[in-house]
């Protein structure tokens, strides 16, 4: 129940909004990751991935976050100078194979404006969690960015997710967590488990 309304805003969107948003939500298959992404919002609202290289050490050294032609996308203006960083969904360490996977995940299409006490705390700890497990099994990823009514922008015009729901599967068990898109540096990843199935 509790994922359903978490989900409801983006579901409400579906329904009631107009042919002009419908237009403005593009899925979008990369090499490494899926992505539906909201050009009105100029945030994604679902990214999945598999973990890739839960051993890799490509360096991300030099690496910046790009654009993707044909879709509206946040840009660098929209984390500058506040308290949101570019948070990878599909992390940057998943992929880090080799020099040219891992450019693959600095694409703005996988970034989100994330609290940097949520990005550099909690949700870069089950990052290094997801990897742990790709040592052993496969590791599928499913990432929900979530937006509550009335949205909040960032002075640039990108909306400011409310939270973001990951699920992790792997070995026929499924855990599912919500983080709150705030300072929760501190605070240990496994405080965010809303659903275990195993």
């Amino acid at each position: 129940m509790k994922k359903w309304t978490m989900q409801l805003p983006l579901v409400a969107l579906f329904l009631f909004g107009s042919v002009s948003v419908f237009a403005q939500i593009k899925s979008i298959q990369t090499d490494i990751f899926k992505v539906v992404y909201d050009e009105s919002l100029e945030q994604p609202v679902t990214v999945s991935y598999r973990v890739e290289c839960p051993l890799g050490d490509a360096s991300r050294n030099g690496l910046d976050f790009y654009k993707v032609d044909g879709v509206r996308t946040s840009d660098n203006d929209d984390y500058k100078d506040n308290v949101w960083d570019k948070g990878h969904m599909a992390p940057a360490a998943a992929f880090s194979c080799d020099r040219e996977t891992i450019k693959k995940t600095f694409s703005y299409l996988n970034c989100a404006l994330q609290h940097e006490g949520l990005n550099r705390g909690p949700w870069k700890e089950l990052e290094r969690f997801e990897r742990d497990l790709a040592k052993f099994y496969t590791v599928d990823v499913t990432v929900e960015i979530l937006f509550n009514a009335p949205i909040k922008r960032v002075a640039s015009g990108a909306a400011i997710p409310t939270g973001f729901q990951k699920t992790i599967i792997f070995d026929g068990k499924e855990y599912s967590f919500y983080f709150p898109n705030q300072d929760v540096a501190g605070q240990d990843w496994s405080n965010f488990l809303i659903a275990k199935y195993e």
